[in-house]
């Protein structure tokens, strides 16, 4: 699965500021609702916080992939927002959140769910990644980080 097929160029956006999970939430989901007319802005959020109350999605190291179901949804989507500054999210490790990977998948595609997390995981897994989009202050420097190493991934 190529994460960059699932990721538009209007839903990578660079400092935003949110100034809580419940805001950054809300905010991830307005934003996937603006470029999803099946979607509404409420489905997205009640999707989330759902899924926020079996566990926080906050990885660690600064890194969160909220992520949720969506009956009407036909394929996945993806946001990408690094913060300006970071956020509490209940991360495992205690540490704020700054970069985050927002994934709503069709409600009935459960391997394609996790393979498209698996994906994602393994691009905050490289240590290097993250320290690139973290020095990234435009949306484009994002997106190109995340192709550039999609690309290196797919040639390995």
């Amino acid at each position: 699965m190529n994460i960059t097929d699932l990721l538009m160029p209007d839903r990578v956006i660079c400092r935003e500021d949110v100034g809580s999970k419940k805001r950054l939430l809300e905010y991830t989901s307005k934003l996937l609702a603006s470029s999803s007319p099946e979607l509404s802005q409420n489905e997205i959020f009640d999707a989330l916080i759902n899924r926020e109350k079996l566990g926080s999605t906050g990885l660690g190291k600064g890194i969160a992939i909220p992520h949720g179901r969506i009956a009407s949804l036909e394929r996945p989507v993806c946001a990408f927002v690094k913060l300006a500054s970071p956020v509490d999210f209940d991360a495992t490790d205690g540490q704020a959140v700054d970069l985050v990977f927002t994934l709503l998948v069709p409600e009935d595609s459960t391997e394609e769910h996790l393979q498209v997390l698996s994906t994602i995981a393994e691009i905050f897994s490289n240590a290097g990644i993250s320290m690139a989009l973290r020095q990234c202050d435009t949306d484009s420097c994002l997106l190109e980080q995340l192709c550039q190493w999609e690309a290196r991934r797919i040639s390995a």
